[in-house]
């Protein structure tokens, strides 16, 4: 079972996204895309008078920040299953970041926060960890 500790939360909402994405055409457009996460998921009535509307999007980066919260959890481990996760991690934030670049339906708001979100992992991650050996070995970089 500790193998599932190496796989990135965060692969969740860029599959979900994925899906979306690549669903329904080969190639949709970043409109088509933006539209279906603009869509209304939920209408909630405040006290205040005002209507608070969940989009679709709004839920996909409510679902990815607290996977981030669960994966800055994971980085303060030191073990070798950290720092393979922060190698999937990697790979992960590069396929983000190939598909914002090169396809038109990831070019949208919702999934430039959810690639932030696994560039924001991945150096959480690291500096973690760094700190976490330097404490274990007793070193805080200064020479004696």
């Amino acid at each position: 079972m500790r193998f599932l500790t190496v796989i990135p939360l965060l692969l969740i909402p860029v599959l979900v996204y994925n899906v979306i994405a690549w669903a329904g055409t080969e190639f949709s457009t970043a409109e088509a895309v933006r539209a279906m996460m603009d869509t209304e998921f939920k209408r909630i009535s405040m006290a205040s008078g005002a209507d608070w509307i969940i989009t679709r999007g709004a839920i996909l980066l409510t679902i990815s920040l607290v996977l981030l919260f669960f994966e800055m959890l994971k980085s303060a481990r030191s073990d070798r299953y950290a720092v393979m996760n922060h190698a999937f991690s990697m790979l992960v934030f590069i396929v983000c970041l190939i598909e914002f670049l090169m396809f038109d339906a990831f070019a949208t708001s919702v999934f430039f926060l959810i690639m932030l979100m696994s560039l924001l992992d991945i150096m959480a991650g690291f500096i973690v960890t760094i700190s976490a050996a330097r404490r274990d070995f007793g070193g805080d970089g200064f020479a004696d």
